[in-house]
């Protein structure tokens, strides 16, 4: 008798206090956006009181794995309308935008939707992903010009390329690796070089040490107290921002020679007027940049290892394409002019990034009250741009889940490929990134076959996409 009456109330009040915070966000907002004449949300609702629709995003990304589904259910349930929907997501009133249309009208209006991120004083307030307006403009600047311009990709292309050749080559002596773990390695590797100049060793190992608290940090509530990952994660970022500011003095004293990294860069950059970065600035971009490029950057490498493994198709083209590469040179390293002209090579890239789907959402905040086809986003609500889902759409990509890097021969319905955001804050490193992953492609394709261990390993979706195993594979020269 009791359990007919727990499983007949448990239901009802759930449903009772999900109806009351539609009610009272609906209320509320009426009376605050009367005066502008549209007191409408977008379509949705907003679930529990506080927790929102937390169990129902985890329900779909964690154990159903199916993450595409959360935005078909609510479509079967709202309709398509004007590409968004009201909810509330990660303690906050949000409104997700997942429509091409919909997320341009977001991109493009910078001033009503910015960039806010979380815990910024980890990644630091005068840096690139902080600062707003002008500040931001110059920042993206001297930043564009350190990692993104021809002659910065020329150097780093011959930075990273020793240190991806000489793994390659201890992973096919010992036969069995756990790809995902060992691109890290490398990965981590050549930011060190391409950031500071730091080789191989106790330096670097400290900074992967303190980088991993560092990113735990960011992805907490913010409770500074001992014990909790928001503490650690000031703790290891004050131990971060210390190893790069000994080697920033070192070379401010020494007047060292142009070490060719991106610290370099940055201090020897001027602006238009003559004006330099201050060293705060120099030390906050150099960790958001490395926040923001280093897990990313392996995990895209990881996946183009996966499906390259899956789709042998795919496999032999791109090898016939660098070989006919290698046959050319004299050198074994690639440079990147020759490489970012493979054509095939750089369509699985792309393909590879849009798969993979890192940053399936990217968040603004509105700054103001703001009107969309008829509807309100109302001031300081989170919006979160489904980017995934643009990418995975059937009405978006033809067989959108097949690894098809030919689909690139044929231009893309604007707004439908959004993997490094929009706007002024499109990714400054985009370039960088695409370039990596193509010289890792030229060695590997070139060099080595390999198989994964687990092909029907399941993948989680959180906190970042990835096979459960790591993409675990066998590899062994050609």
């Amino acid at each position: 008798m009791w359990l007919a009456v727990v499983l007949g109330v448990v239901p009802l009040l759930i449903w009772l206090l999900c109806w009351w915070n539609d009610v009272w966000y609906g209320l509320v907002t009426a009376t605050l956006l009367s005066s502008e004449g549209c007191t409408y949300l977008p379509p949705g609702y907003m679930g529990l009181p506080i927790v929102g629709e937390m169990f129902t995003f985890l329900w779909y990304f964690k154990f159903l794995r199916r993450p595409d589904d959360y935005i078909n259910y609510k479509r079967s349930k709202f309709g398509d309308g004007i590409g968004m929907y009201k909810t509330h997501l990660f303690g906050r009133p949000s409104v997700i935008v997942f429509s091409p249309t919909a997320t341009r009208f977001v991109f493009r209006a910078e001033e009503s939707f910015v960039l806010e991120w979380p815990n910024v004083e980890l990644v630091g307030k005068t840096s690139l992903v902080a600062v707003h307006g002008k500040a931001h403009a110059r920042l993206r600047s001297f930043v564009t010009r350190s990692i993104n311009q021809p002659e910065a990709l020329r150097r780093i292309a011959s930075i990273v390329q020793p240190s991806m050749m000489s793994a390659l080559d201890s992973w096919a002596k010992r036969g069995t690796i756990t790809s995902y773990k060992e691109i890290k390695k490398v990965t981590f590797e050549n930011i060190g070089m391409f950031f500071a100049s730091f080789k191989p060793g106790p330096t670097l190992d400290m900074l992967d040490e303190y980088f991993v608290g560092l990113v735990s940090g960011i992805r907490s509530y913010p409770m500074n107290i001992p014990g909790f990952a928001y503490y650690r994660g000031l703790q290891c970022r004050k131990k971060t921002v210390g190893i790069f500011k000994e080697q920033l003095e070192k070379r401010k004293n020494e007047s060292s020679e142009c070490e060719n990294d991106l610290m370099d860069g940055l201090m020897k950059m001027k602006d238009e007027e003559g004006g330099r970065l201050s060293d705060t600035e120099i030390l906050d971009n150099i960790v958001s940049i490395l926040v923001a490029g280093y897990e990313s950057t392996a995990l895209a490498t990881m996946w183009v290892v996966y499906y390259l493994a899956k789709f042998p198709n795919v496999l032999q083209k791109l090898r016939d394409e660098n070989m006919s590469l290698k046959s050319s040179k004299n050198e074994q390293y690639v440079t990147s002019d020759e490489i970012l002209k493979m054509k095939y090579s750089m369509k699985v890239v792309d393909e590879t990034i849009r798969m993979a789907n890192i940053a399936p959402i990217v968040f603004r905040t509105a700054t103001k009250d703001v009107s969309y086809k008829g509807y309100t986003i109302p001031k300081g609500w989170n919006v979160m741009l489904w980017i995934r889902y643009l990418h995975t759409n059937t009405e978006n990509f033809n067989d959108p889940l097949c690894f098809n890097p030919d689909r690139w021969d044929a231009s893309m319905a604007p707004g439908t490929y959004q993997v490094f955001g929009g706007g002024s804050r499109i990714c400054a490193g985009n370039m960088l990134a695409r370039l990596q992953l193509a010289i890792f492609l030229y060695h590997l394709s070139t060099g080595y076959t390999w198989e994964l261990v687990n092909p029907d390993a399941k993948v989680r979706y959180l906190s970042h996409p990835k096979p459960e195993d790591g993409a675990e594979i066998t590899i062994k020269k050609l």
